[in-house]
């Protein structure tokens, strides 16, 4: 197996992690509020040098790649596809609802993503356990967490750090929705490097001058921005 980075920045709280031999060998956290790409790469350059690693010896690169902060993923995004440019490495775009879907308990059959899109949406996905692996029952979109949870069968676990924001919208009296821990609903780094490596054992890779970030929808601000442009138009 190749040396491998591992990012993660679509939540609150970012991670990286190196992988080599099929193993991670280091992971680290940065808090959440890091504005431009430039602040992951000393990060990333501490943990190569701790380890001896050059440049030249890295293969390949794992991003999380959305849903999740607009800002996180432009900036994983970014700096995944600079070092893949920079060093030849191959670049794999792991979906942010599956590395999530990981975090959840091992008895859970059925699970919801909930993340939270403002006006009392959510972005999700639905994922089935079927012989050990998760089998994705709705690829990752917009909805509302009602919705989501009356097409899922019983018992569902919900998962994700949107799982605050939209508690309210379901019964809590339902014994059959359940909430995973809280220490659950963040991604890694780690799970990021460990669905990579499968993917890019089956040569799952992105080409690195055409990824963009899953975003599902634009975001606030360019919705914003759109819809003065429109206003305009029209008078």
């Amino acid at each position: 197996m190749p040396k491998a980075i591992a990012i993660e920045t679509s939540g609150r709280v970012g991670s990286v992690a190196l992988a080599e031999g099929g193993g991670i060998v280091v992971e680290s956290e940065f808090p959440h509020g890091l504005k431009h790409a430039a602040g992951m790469i000393p990060i990333i350059d501490g943990l190569c040098r701790e380890r001896g690693w050059l440049a030249a010896d890295l293969g390949e690169v794992y991003v999380s790649a959305g849903p999740g902060s607009f800002t996180g993923l432009r900036i994983g995004i970014t700096v995944a596809k600079a070092l893949a440019l920079a060093t030849g490495a191959k670049i794999v775009a792991v979906p942010s609802v599956r590395v999530l879907a990981e975090n959840a308990p091992a008895e859970a059959g059925h699970v919801i993503v909930v993340l939270d899109a403002k006006r009392e949406q959510i972005f999700t996905a639905r994922f089935e356990r079927c012989g050990g692996s998760w089998i994705e029952r709705e690829a990752a979109h917009l909805d509302s967490l009602i919705g989501m949870v009356g097409r899922s069968p019983r018992p569902v676990y919900l998962i994700g750090e949107g799982i605050p924001f939209h508690q309210k919208y379901i019964c809590g009296g339902d014994s059959s929705i359940l909430l995973t821990v809280e220490g659950a609903w963040r991604a890694s780094a780690g799970v990021v490097a460990r669905l990579g490596m499968e993917m890019g054992r089956k040569g799952q890779f992105s080409d690195p001058y055409r990824l963009i970030p899953i975003y599902i929808r634009s975001s606030e601000a360019e919705e914003k921005r759109l819809g003065a442009e429109e206003a305009g138009k029209a008078r």
